[in-house]
C-alpha cells in the first residue's frame, strides 16, 4: 500500500473518530477529496436524503456557486453521476456543450474543468462529489486514477458513518421508549391503587382517556403521577451503574 492511500484512509479514519455528525463528517470528506488528488482544486458533495437530492457540503464558495447552478437547472456532472452511477468528466467548461448552463457559470466562476464521481452505499449511488479545478484538462490519468480511489474509500466510509447515525437514532428512540415505560408505569400504580382494579384494567382505562382526550399516553401519565404526587414525574434511569 502506496503512503498516498494510507495517508488517504488515515485521513477518512480520524474523520470518523473526530466528528460529532454526519453533516461535519461530509465537511471533512469534501476537505480530504481536494487533499487526495490536488489541494488547488475545490470540491462540493451532493447526497439523496429522504427522496430528495441536495448539497451537503463544499469547500468554499466557488464549488457551492457551481453544485447550485446544476440544482437550478436539475442536471449537471454532478447529479449525472449520482443517477447514473458513473464518473463523469469535462475537461474544458469553455468548449464542452453537454450542459449549456452549467458550464456559462463554471466558466463565469473560472472553472475549467470538472471531475463528478458517485458515492455508493450498499450498491446504490447515493450521493457524489464533484470536483473542480481552475485549469482545462485538470483530471489526466494520474488525477482521474487517485480521485476514483478516494471516492470508493470515502463510499465506504460514508457507509459506516449512517449505519453508525442509524444506531444513535435506534439508541436515542429506546432510551426514549424506556423513560415513557418508567413513567407510564407509575401512573398504572396510581390507578390501581385509586381504582382498586389489577394492571391490564388500569393499562386499559389509561389508554381509553388517551383516545378520548387526544393526548400523548405519556403526557397523561406523567400528568396523572403529577397530581398524586404533587411533583413532576421523574423518570427511572435505564440502568443502575455499579459501585
Amino acid at each position: 500500500m502506496s503512503s498516498d492511500v494510507q495517508e488517504d484512509l488515515l485521513g477518512l479514519q480520524n474523520a470518523l473518530i473526530k466528528t460529532d455528525s454526519v453533516e461535519q463528517f461530509l465537511h471533512e470528506l469534501a476537505l480530504l477529496s481536494v487533499q487526495a488528488v490536488d489541494g488547488a482544486m475545490s470540491c462540493g458533495m451532493s447526497l439523496r436524503q429522504r427522496g430528495k437530492i441536495g448539497p451537503v457540503a463544499c469547500t468554499d464558495p466557488r464549488a457551492a456557486a457551481a453544485d447550485e447552478v446544476q440544482y437550478q437547472t436539475g442536471d449537471g456532472p454532478c447529479l449525472h453521476a449520482m443517477r447514473r452511477g458513473r464518473p463523469v468528466r469535462i475537461d474544458d467548461t469553455a468548449a464542452s456543450d453537454r450542459w449549456p448552463r452549467f458550464s456559462r457559470r463554471a466558466v463565469e466562476l473560472g472553472i475549467r474543468s470538472c471531475y463528478a464521481l458517485p458515492l455508493v452505499v450498499d450498491g446504490e449511488p447515493i450521493g457524489a462529489l464533484a470536483l473542480y479545478a481552475l485549469r482545462p484538462g485538470a483530471f489526466g490519468p494520474g488525477e482521474s486514477k487517485r480521485s476514483d480511489r478516494f471516492a470508493s474509500d470515502a463510499s465506504g466510509a460514508l457507509t459506516l458513518a449512517l449505519r453508525m447515525a442509524a444506531c444513535t437514532d435506534l439508541n436515542d428512540q429506546l432510551r426514549s421508549s424506556i423513560v415513557s415505560r418508567s413513567v407510564i408505569d407509575q401512573a398504572l400504580g396510581v390507578i390501581m391503587a385509586t381504582e382498586h382494579c389489577p394492571q391490564d384494567r388500569a393499562l386499559a382505562l389509561l389508554r381509553s382517556v388517551s383516545q378520548n382526550n387526544n393526548v400523548r399516553l405519556r403526557d397523561l401519565a406523567a400528568s396523572i403521577v403529577t397530581r398524586a404526587s404533587g411533583a413532576p414525574a421523574q423518570s427511572a434511569p435505564p440502568f443502575e451503574e455499579d459501585d
